[in-house]
């Protein structure tokens, strides 16, 4: 008697962009319409789920900053365990799952697993945020490069950020992009002031990309202050550096720069 064998599904990992659906890749878009089991973060736009088929099973795990979230081991399990009884299993992230998404721990306990998994990239929303409000992460003029980092590490991370080191690269013409940076503002305007002049420009975008997008343009000085008066919260990015001076959102605003 031949013995059936039991051929495991498959698992992707897709970056749902910032929210705005026009902004999601083709290949996302493929993979969501293939999919029999959608897991969904909190920071996937709505529409993004029109694509997916009627019949598929969806599975919200919360992932936000400052509020409550699935466990990581349950998320890494219920992937394996779905895709070894045969689903297509899709793991829908806000941005790119490689940036910031955990996509890395996700596919090495995947492959420790014996699944293949596959990765499709999607717009950051670091890089959404600034374009959202005609800000150039790089420019001839004013950025030569461009860091992007977490102002919420794990607190058991081996390494820690150092704000002033940082602000260090920013004063020679290198923007910092920040997410999940609003909880901790005092503390990370306080590293970069070491480094940085107080009339440094700073941009916040709040659910840059959306209906619901928010932005202030303000001096580095002033920084946790202007979050409060406008009442901006996560899920936020914030930009350091010259370029902010380029955009055309912000124009008025940042001409009080010039004259710093």
């Amino acid at each position: 008697m031949t013995r059936s064998t039991h051929r495991p599904g498959s698992v992707a990992l897709v970056g749902a962009g910032p929210g705005d659906p026009e902004l999601l890749t083709l290949k996302a878009i493929r993979a969501i319409r293939s999919a029999t089991v959608l897991l969904v973060d909190d920071l996937v736009g709505e529409g993004v789920l029109r694509y997916a088929r009627r019949s598929a099973r969806i599975v919200h795990v919360g992932k936000r900053g400052g509020c409550a979230s699935t466990p990581q081991a349950f998320i890494e399990k219920l992937m394996a365990a779905e895709a070894m009884k045969g689903e297509r299993v899709v793991r829908l992230k806000g941005g790119d799952p490689f940036i910031f998404g955990r996509g890395g721990e996700e596919a090495a306990h995947l492959r420790a697993q014996g699944l293949e998994v596959e990765i499709v990239n999607g717009i950051t929303s670091g890089l959404a945020a600034a374009t959202a409000i005609g800000v150039p992460l790089t420019h001839r003029a004013h950025a030569h490069g461009v860091m992007l980092v977490t102002g919420h590490p794990r607190a058991d991370a081996e390494h820690t950020l150092h704000w002033p080191t940082l602000a260090a690269a920013a004063a020679q013409g290198i923007t910092l992009v920040i997410y999940m940076g609003v909880s901790s503002v005092e503390a990370l305007q306080g590293g970069l002031l070491q480094a940085l002049k107080a009339t440094t420009p700073v941009a916040v975008i709040q659910h840059a990309s959306l209906p619901t997008q928010r932005q202030i343009a303000c001096m580095l000085g002033e920084l946790p202050q202007a979050i409060a008066r406008a009442g901006l919260g996560s899920p936020a990015i914030i930009v350091v550096g010259d370029v902010v001076r380029a955009g055309a959102v912000l124009q008025a605003p940042v001409e009080q720069f010039r004259a710093a």
